[in-house]
């Protein structure tokens, strides 16, 4: 695991210390050291490729920047896309390429070819930067972003700690002027980043990995359930990964703020979209507006003809079912949102109406999701198939199964405490996103009186000591991205 959550505690707060204690000049030599020594702590030769996309994109960058006509910087553009998409397949793709041209010729050449594998290790978060740095070479192509001359704070902006592995995934516009900005001690900044640090890690801790354990025994042997186990671990997968991940971005948005770094939010209360389109506006919005502006727009967005426009969400939404994973399963997940997005389009689903139907949309869109889900979560295609099917027609089989094995059936292999104190954690982040609405969270809490802001304080603390789940070392799922 990239630190435990006890050598972060030791990790971060020495680096915060020499932050504000050493001269301005020499504060992005201290953060890019740490962030290499944090990628280095996985697997120590891997941080080689963070290296060579550095360096490359930055020679591509200072070499479009003085060059006049797209025509002139397209050789530069090629090679910072290629160099890194290069890498991108080889280490996550290939052995998913060269598995789809064995099967293809086994079945119609040579049953008995073998084809090749390689046995790399996927390096932790490569989808992450490598998208961070080839929308800097692409908004420098289109004249969007000025190219950094400082080959130092170039590469900090490619592998800044807090963001590096899991996102948000920034812009060169955001990001790397905040690095030249000279930072003094804030106290707001401290509180306000500790908060939403806390959040994400009681999201992570306390709900994440206790909701994993439940759909690990499901999801990994789902042929010995039905029914009312297979939607009630779905349900709780829709739950896990989304305090998984948006418990991550919430400890790598806290932690930036408190060095005075402000990341872009990732994501808005997803759960309570009436529209699939609205999902994706709330869903991991760094990766989403990526897509939309390197990919969906290139192809022609909906300024074609209708047909295009939809077979260009298709596209989209496909290649992003990839982007999460060389498996069959992600990219039937990503064509499944592309198709909801299109049907929404055709049948001219209503984004407004009474608001006695906003309960009903967002339990539509939360089915869809958790359909999708299935898709994301399953081992193989044949498991998320058979989930998919036995999951409504196993309801009565499932029953007498709760009746025989209720801890295995019921509590998904857990006591009837685990799920209690599931759905209880559950209730009282919902709690929270009810009330907090457009803003988040950190801010939501701290614009209430003393004694409320210090009583949440004290529940999350109280709840990730005695309520967390660190026995089990999970890391976050995004990790694997």
């Amino acid at each position: 695991m990239l630190f435990n959550s006890l050598e972060f505690l030791v990790f971060f707060p020495v680096v915060l210390l020499l932050y504000y204690l050493l001269p301005h000049r020499f504060r992005w030599p201290l953060l890019l050291v740490a962030s290499y020594y944090f990628y280095m702590s996985w697997n120590p030769p891997y941080i080689l490729l963070i290296v060579i996309s550095t360096l490359i994109d930055f020679v591509a960058g200072r070499q479009m920047s003085q060059l006049e006509s797209k025509e002139q910087r397209r050789p530069w553009l090629y090679l910072s896309l290629l160099s890194n998409l290069g890498i991108l397949i080889t280490f996550k793709y290939f052995n998913f390429f060269s598995g789809a041209v064995t099967d293809l010729i086994q079945s119609t050449v040579n049953p008995e070819y073998t084809g090749v594998v390689h046995g790399l290790i996927l390096p932790m978060g490569i989808s992450f930067y490598t998208f961070q740095t080839m929308s800097y070479s692409i908004d420098i192509f289109h004249g969007r972003a000025k190219a950094e001359k400082h080959l130092g704070i170039f590469a900090l902006f490619v592998s800044f700690f807090p963001q590096l592995v899991a996102g948000p995934i920034e812009r060169a516009q955001n990001l790397l002027g905040q690095f030249k900005m000279k930072v003094n001690f804030s106290y707001e900044n401290i509180v306000t980043g500790l908060r939403q640090a806390a959040w994400g890690m009681f999201k992570k801790v306390v709900i994440a990995d206790r909701l994993a354990v439940m759909v690990d025994h499901v999801y990994n042997s789902p042929t010995e359930f039905e029914g009312i186990s297979l939607l009630l671990a779905t349900f709780f997968f829709a739950f896990q990964i989304f305090c998984d991940f948006s418990g991550y971005s919430d400890i790598a948005i806290g932690t930036a703020k408190m060095l005075g770094i402000d990341l872009m939010e990732n994501f808005r209360r997803p759960y309570y979209s009436k529209s699939i389109a609205e999902f994706w506006r709330r869903w991991h919005i760094s990766l989403s507006t990526w897509f939309r502006d390197y990919v969906y727009i290139p192809l022609g967005g909906n300024r074609v003809l209708k047909w295009r426009w939809y077979y260009n969400l298709f596209i989209t939404f496909a290649i992003s079912g990839l982007w999460h994973g060389a498996n069959w399963t992600f990219l039937i997940w990503g064509a499944l949102h592309g198709l909801y997005l299109i049907l929404e389009l055709v049948v001219k689903y209503p984004r407004k109406g009474p608001r006695w139907q906003d309960p009903f949309k967002v339990i539509w869109v939360f089915g869809l999701v958790c359909l999708g889900w299935i898709f994301f979560r399953a081992n193989s295609l044949a498991d998320a198939l058979y989930i998919c099917q036995h999951s409504i027609t196993g309801l009565g089989k499932s029953i007498s199964l709760i009746q025989q094995e209720p801890v295995k059936h019921l509590f998904l292999g857990q006591g009837s405490e685990s799920l209690l104190l599931s759905f209880f954690f559950l209730g009282a982040m919902e709690f929270v996103h009810l009330f907090q609405r457009k803003k988040g969270s950190s801010y939501f809490f701290g614009e209430h009186p003393l004694l409320l802001r210090w009583a949440f304080y004290t529940f999350l603390m109280v709840s990730m000591v005695l309520f967390g789940i660190y026995h089990n070392q999970s890391e976050f799922i995004y990790f694997q991205f």
